[in-house]
């Protein structure tokens, strides 16, 4: 399973940028997946997910800001991300799980300028 993320870039505070993550290989049992980011100086943190039932779950830092979704016939990941703040600037990792084995995107970066 590859994991391949992009759609980072700066954007100012207020603005919006949506992540994808393109997932490729064997992808028939890929599921659990979520994004999770990591700010310089800092340890990787989680920030979103959602399973193969559709529930999703969030960081409270980002709860009514970002969205998760997945297009099945693109076997591709999403994050939207609105209302940016700077505290979001970080390198966002994507993450899928098949049969319990974790799978990780090289990570693509997000600046948020004040």
């Amino acid at each position: 399973v590859q994991l391949q993320a992009s759609g980072g870039g700066l954007v100012q505070a207020g603005g919006s940028l949506r992540l994808s993550c393109a997932v490729s290989g064997r992808t028939s049992g890929v599921n659990g997946f979520a994004w999770y980011r990591q700010a310089p100086g800092k340890e990787r943190e989680f920030v979103a997910s959602r399973v193969a039932g559709g529930a999703t779950a969030y960081a409270d830092a980002v709860k009514g800001r970002f969205t998760i979704s997945r297009d099945n016939d693109k076997n591709t990941m999403y994050l939207q991300m609105n209302s940016l703040k700077p505290e979001d600037t970080a390198v966002y990792y994507c993450r899928a799980r098949r049969f319990a084995i974790e799978y990780w995107g090289q990570g693509t970066l997000v600046t948020v300028s004040s």
